[in-house]
């Protein structure tokens, strides 16, 4: 039997029309509650288990989420494979308002969260290859069926992982640059390394939503301004997922 597809969905994805849902689970898990309950569905004949990284009220700030509980949730249900949706801050050119971004590589800035599952009531201490921090052929998959769809992805970024709710300086996307980042967010880790560490593959698909500080003159970044790209864009992004996953099932 086919293991089902989780999305783990972020800001402007509290919810996947293209799911047909069969039932929902409130899962309690060793680390706590997970966000929201998994919604369990199917597109086309895959079975997939939606999860809202901010509950479905979008009331969970990303310094807050609980990563640990909602990355095994999804792995007690039998996942094995997760797309992992995120609102993003454009740093290096090309990396524009409305663009989908197939990211390759991440910097973890953030401190304080829960980061590993390797820590207590080990036999012995365990490390993870985290090289390559998404997995290759469904970032590829990804990418193809983005660029079918008309929709001119970045096929490579660099993401950097701030830790939040604030958003960030002008000083400071300038350093991020420096360290070679195309894009900021606030939920990219530790959630790849949690599914790294369960050995679930993982990829990322990044919708930008505003250029970040500093980098459209002076001009403060607002909610009001980024909603107008979340709610076009979001739209691209539950169509790409939808097709990528029908892709995949045939």
């Amino acid at each position: 039997m086919t293991s089902p597809v989780a999305i783990i969905g972020g800001t402007g994805l509290t919810q996947l029309p293209d799911l047909a849902i069969t039932h929902k689970e409130m899962v309690s898990t060793p680390y706590g509650p997970a966000s929201s309950p998994l919604n369990f569905g199917n597109i086309d004949s895959r079975e997939i288990i939606f999860l809202a990284r901010h509950g479905y009220l979008h009331t969970i700030p990303p310094h807050k989420v609980n990563y640990q509980a909602n990355v095994w949730a999804l792995k007690q249900a039998g996942v094995e494979r997760i797309y992992a949706v995120a609102a993003v801050g454009g740093i290096t050119p090309g990396m524009h308002p409305g663009r989908i971004v197939i990211p390759h590589q991440i910097i973890d800035y953030t401190y304080g969260r829960a980061q590993t599952f390797f820590e207590d009531g080990l036999s012995e201490v365990t490390h993870i290859d985290f090289t390559n921090p998404y997995t290759e052929s469904q970032r590829q998959l990804l990418i193809q069926t983005a660029q079918q769809l008309k929709y001119d992805p970045a096929t490579e970024a660099v993401y950097a992982a701030t830790q939040g709710p604030r958003l960030e300086t002008t000083a400071e996307i300038a350093r991020l640059e420096r360290d070679g980042c195309d894009i900021v967010g606030m939920t990219g880790m530790p959630e790849a390394a949690l599914a790294r560490e369960l050995d679930m593959e993982y990829a990322t698909t990044a919708l930008v939503v505003n250029w970040a500080a500093g980098k459209d003159g002076d001009k403060p970044i607002t909610l009001a301004a980024m909603d107008k790209y979340l709610k076009a864009g979001m739209k691209q992004v539950r169509c790409l997922l939808a097709e990528a996953i029908s892709n995949q099932a045939a």
